[in-house]
């Protein structure tokens, strides 16, 4: 609880970060989840009695940190829920890869394929049966000759399964990972998954106001 860090709340919304390797939501593994946390932050802050409400507005992958919105309410819920559907409701992702992409700034546009007994996406021909339309933009950020790694804004125009993950590998840059470590229960872990959801926007109260929420700041931290 002392780690859930709040980034903005009010009466509607409430605004946190997501550390990788959470769950969005509760999943198989039974490990705690944000939607969990989140409903515990605010059953105790305000003293709340019997089930807290809170909406799971958008999720993020489970080794994916950033910025989560959460209603607090059912209007709000279906306020943001419909601004989602209609592309209000904007997220942009920072990400690391490997290698240094030519040209600086494209757009991808791919089909994929998901194979639902090993949960895994890949690139496939449009005319496979299922395939999705994938699209997104990216625009290199910063690139580190030593490192041999670049830092990419990402903007989505589909959510598909590990899309951004799956588009940029299919072209030989991998989503970076730091080597993994021995933690306090003797597992290895990895330190960094190079995903970040930089920032997230909405006109989640009025059409006229405009609210983004980002921890670009988080992110850049773990770029060395």
């Amino acid at each position: 609880m002392e780690k859930l860090n709040v980034l903005y709340e009010d009466n509607h919304i409430i605004v946190v970060e997501k550390f990788p390797n959470i769950p969005s939501q509760q999943d198989k593994t039974g490990d705690i989840d944000m939607l969990t946390l989140v409903k515990k932050y605010i059953k105790e802050k305000y003293h709340k009695p019997g089930e807290v409400y809170l909406g799971l507005i958008h999720r993020l992958d489970r080794p994916v940190g950033g910025v989560m919105v959460f209603a607090r309410t059912s209007k709000a819920a279906a306020r943001l829920s419909e601004q989602v559907r209609n592309k209000v409701f904007k997220k942009t992702y920072l990400t690391i890869v490997d290698g240094r992409l030519e040209p600086s700034s494209d757009t991808l546009e791919d089909y994929l394929i998901k194979n639902e007994r090993t949960n895994l996406s890949k690139v496939t021909k449009p005319e496979t049966k299922n395939a999705k339309l994938a699209k997104l933009d990216y625009e290199t950020i910063k690139y580190d000759e030593q490192l041999n790694l670049s830092v990419l804004k990402i903007k989505l125009y589909t959510g598909r399964h590990h899309q951004i993950r799956v588009q940029l590998s299919s072209r030989g840059h991998g989503i970076y990972r730091r080597s993994k470590i021995w933690n306090k229960r003797k597992r290895k872990t990895n330190l960094l998954m190079g995903i970040f959801l930089n920032n997230s926007s909405s006109n989640y109260k009025k059409g006229n106001e405009f609210y983004m929420f980002t921890r670009e700041d988080r992110f850049m931290e773990n770029i060395r």
